[in-house]
């Protein structure tokens, strides 16, 4: 287990320590502490200032609680939601989260508002800084429905290194065809990219004359969205997810 995966925590005052458990809100934590439901080390504790480092048993009702630094979710973004942590006219992928989480948390990355799929919600800012760092490659993998047949040489040219307009020559990607309806005129593909330009794949469909209908990311580097879960809703990363995750970022421990 890394040391981002269990417990982390320099002392720090009890009732902002409840608040970070998700016990309750601040002022909300200090009414329990003046009830008597907060014990520390056996002994209730009264005072919300105390002072809690690692090696202190903190209990809610009688429930220990263990403290993690990091909360990593896996997100299942619809549509009509914009990836940001707030917006004063449309809802944020945060917004979906309601209460309960702590309050520093941010998507790693962005997905277009009509773009659904894999979005990794977390506050760890060294993970999100190394899986967004275009040196570090990667890969990002999106499942696509086009209007228009997709060709091998549209596979050839997005290995090729797609020159997309005067502002993007998009680096080689993996382009593979997963249907074609002839009648239709439609296709459906699965398209690995190792950079995130705006409206990227979108544009890169575009320059090949094909249009979007619906996208969908399925893959960010080694996490793979739940196939059981709905859009709109999330689930905290496996253990095994996010061992994986931090290893291929060199973050293992």
């Amino acid at each position: 287990m890394t040391d981002r995966v269990g417990k982390q925590m320099k002392n720090m005052r009890l009732d902002k320590y409840l608040a970070d458990m998700k016990v309750g809100t601040r002022s909300e934590v200090k009414s329990l502490i003046r009830k008597g439901r907060i014990a520390v080390n056996g002994e209730t504790e009264k005072d919300p200032g105390r002072k809690i480092g690692e090696e202190d048993a903190v209990l809610f009702d009688g429930n220990l609680l263990t403290y993690e630094t990091y909360e990593y979710l896996m997100l299942n973004k619809p549509a009509g939601v914009i990836s940001a942590t707030e917006d004063p006219r449309q809802e944020t992928v945060i917004d979906l989260l309601g209460e309960g989480h702590r309050k520093d948390l941010f998507p790693v990355g962005r997905l277009d508002i009509d773009t659904v799929g894999l979005l990794l919600i977390t506050n760890d800012g060294e993970l999100s800084h190394r899986l967004l760092s275009p040196k570090r490659h990667v890969d990002k993998t999106y499942y696509a429905r086009l209007d228009g047949i997709v060709t091998e040489e549209d596979v050839c040219a997005f290995q090729a290194g797609l020159e997309v307009d005067e502002e993007l020559t998009a680096q080689p990607a993996e382009l593979r065809i997963l249907s074609i309806s002839e009648p239709e005129h439609t296709s459906e593909a699965e398209v690995t990219i190792r950079e995130g330009k705006f409206h990227q794949i979108k544009r890169m469909f575009s320059a090949v004359g094909k249009e979007v209908v619906y996208l969908k990311r399925i893959r960010m580097g080694s996490l793979i969205l739940d196939p059981d879960l709905p859009e709109g809703e999330y689930r905290p990363l496996k253990e095994a997810e996010l061992e994986v995750l931090l290893e291929e970022t060199n973050m293992g421990r």
